[in-house]
């Protein structure tokens, strides 16, 4: 597995290889040939036409087979820009680029540096030499946007006042049926799925979705009652849930975990929601939504949940049937990755930190680039690939990811953790474990750098890199 720099390159393995970049960016490809111009609109590939010859994108993730590209393509650019238009990629966490072959294995991964006022960037490109195939790292920036795109690669750019058409989101499938009060289970194993205000047309990705069933208001007005913040449903949760709960329903037992060894959390990054904190209730037994939100306010974790004023957004998702004749629900809550939202997290946790050593008599700790580089891109790469370790998959250690990112630091220790939904209780879970206290509380550091990702099976992924 090779760490690309800028204008580094590695040779491509035969046959398909995936492209993946976690985060709140949208990815797109162009395919060009040695002119460095698109042919025509079939060569831009985007959420929008996700599909031409030899490169198909679902959600974050580009799949490209070079061999079955158009005659005469020898190239293709692979192009990160905000999920938020407008928003400049200096305000989102770093994007970083992960390049895996058919088998699963990672070629070659690439963080490039920290964009500032860009918002449109050329992350990589894919091209053809002699009779193979490679990759080019690249990390070169637009700040005029899609204007500096289309100089550079002849794309046909037509931008005025009007709204951009809206994303189109893959819609759950439609109701079949569902047993009424006091019907028994359904005779059929094929599950019956509802959607609560399901997604049968699809809006733009931040546009509200109706309230059809009154699942909203319910749930509204029990937050109101403790005085916090409306929810709104948001498509992608909404996606999101109807895939777990079905997968709930054709298991015939509740888990965070599908029995496809998909979590809640990965379903909820792979239809394109990056979130800063999230909650789920994952329930069977309700059959309307006025039980299902009678049965959240019975108990104190999942009122709790309801509750939480920290939430934006929500979504349902219940299916009647499966193995077991059950209703299996899946609600699902949460707070978007924003802008600026990565940088106060990181801080918060600096400071919850320094406040502990400074308890101990010891000096804070400062922010180093190098060491937030490496955490972050070692967070989003356990959130990504759903493993857990100070060891990577490669098998580099912490001294390792933080000399690729730049760090000159003698020493370095990792503190890393998985689950928790806050920098407080990050840092609690910390403090609370003797090994993890010792690297919190050691003399000798003098810099720190955090990172931290939502998605994999754990939900949430924290990185602290010391360095002295």
């Amino acid at each position: 597995m090779s760490e690309l720099v800028p204008g580094g390159n590695v040779p491509l393995p035969g046959g398909s290889v995936t492209v993946r970049v976690p985060g709140p960016f949208d990815v797109s490809a162009l395919v060009t040939d040695d002119s460095g111009k698109v042919r025509g609109d079939a060569d831009f590939v985007f959420y929008n036409q996700p599909s031409a010859p030899g490169a198909r994108l679902r959600g974050d993730t580009l799949t490209l087979d070079p061999p079955r590209l158009r005659s005469g393509a020898t190239r293709v650019t692979v192009v990160v820009s905000p999920a938020d238009p407008g928003t400049a990629l200096g305000r989102l966490p770093a994007p970083a680029l992960q390049v895996t072959d058919s088998g699963g294995r990672t070629v070659a991964r690439f963080a490039p540096p920290r964009p500032r006022q860009e918002t449109v960037l050329l992350l990589a490109e894919v091209y053809r030499r002699g009779g193979g195939w490679k990759l080019r790292a690249l990390g070169q920036g637009y700040a005029d946007g899609l204007a500096g795109l289309a100089r550079d690669f002849g794309v046909d750019v037509v931008e005025d006042a009007t709204p951009s058409p809206a994303r189109q989101t893959p819609a759950p499938p439609p109701p079949t049926g569902s047993p009424g009060p006091g019907a028994p289970p359904m005779p059929t194993a094929r599950p019956s799925v509802h959607t609560l205000s399901a997604v049968t047309a699809p809006h733009a990705r931040h546009a509200p979705l109706p309230d059809r069933d009154g699942f909203l208001g319910l749930a509204n007005s029990a937050r109101a009652d403790v005085g916090s913040p409306p929810v709104t449903l948001d498509a992608r949760l909404a996606f999101a849930a109807q895939a777990h709960a079905s997968a709930m329903a054709a298991a015939g037992r509740l888990g965070v975990e599908g029995p496809d060894g998909v979590s809640v959390y990965q379903r909820i990054t792979g239809a394109g929601y990056a979130y800063l904190t999230l909650g789920e209730h994952l329930v069977s037994g309700p059959r309307t939504p006025v039980e299902f939100i009678a049965y959240c306010l019975r108990t104190e974790q999942p009122r709790r949940t309801l509750r939480d004023p920290a939430f934006t957004h929500a979504a349902v998702a219940y299916v009647s049937g499966g193995r077991s004749g059950d209703t299996y629900w899946t609600a699902l809550w949460a707070r978007p990755l924003a802008p600026g939202d990565l940088p106060r997290t990181a801080a918060e946790v600096v400071g919850l930190t320094n406040r502990e050593r400074a308890r101990s008599g010891l000096h804070p700790l400062s922010v180093d680039p190098a060491l937030t580089t490496a955490a972050q891109a070692y967070s989003a790469d356990m959130a990504a690939r759903a493993f857990y370790s100070h060891t990577s998959p490669e098998g580099t250690q912490p001294w390792d990811r933080a000399a690729a990112a730049g760090s000159r630091m003698r020493t370095i220790g990792e503190n890393i953790a998985c689950g928790q939904r806050s920098p407080g209780e990050v840092v609690e879970g910390w403090m609370n474990s003797p090994g993890h206290r010792a690297n919190i509380l050691k003399r000798d550091f003098t810099h720190i750098g955090i990172g931290f990702a939502g998605g994999g099976p754990a939900g949430t992924y924290w990185t602290q890199l010391f360095g002295g």
